[in-house]
């Protein structure tokens, strides 16, 4: 059977520092493995090539580009994240929206207890949701 894995490609020598700090912010996460790029490239040497990571257990990838581009990350395409205490919401939205961008700041739209929509410092879409019991 496929795999499917979420794969976040990073601009600069970014994609290390994101991981260190989505781990940072739930449990059951850590940084796996990390290639780097050497001295012969196509990367800067030592940005990340390819690297693996677990978010509350759920894998995903990441890299930074050696290539430039015209795009980056996009809120069509977000991390959605189910809490079970508005504690553990408010602490991941206070974190994830510092040097960021609120989309839906946080409160109630109904469909959720609490909810809250941010773009993180990297650029990286989250959905921040405290479910209906």
């Amino acid at each position: 059977m496929a795999k499917v894995t979420t794969f976040l490609m990073f601009q600069g020598k970014k994609a290390e520092e994101a991981m260190t700090f989505y781990v940072s912010l739930f449990p059951d996460s850590a940084i796996g493995r990390i290639e780097r790029y050497g001295p012969q490239g196509p990367g800067a040497e030592g940005s990340v090539m390819t690297a693996s990571f677990t978010l509350a257990g759920r894998e995903y990838l990441a890299i930074d580009s050696p290539v430039p581009h015209a795009f980056g990350f996009t809120p069509a395409i977000s991390l959605f994240v189910d809490f079970e205490a508005a504690e553990e919401l408010d602490a991941a939205y206070a974190k994830l929206a510092e040097g960021g961008g609120v989309l839906m700041p946080l409160g109630d739209y109904g469909f959720s207890r609490r909810f809250a929509w941010v773009n993180d410092r990297f650029g990286v879409s989250w959905q921040l949701n405290l479910p209906f019991a």
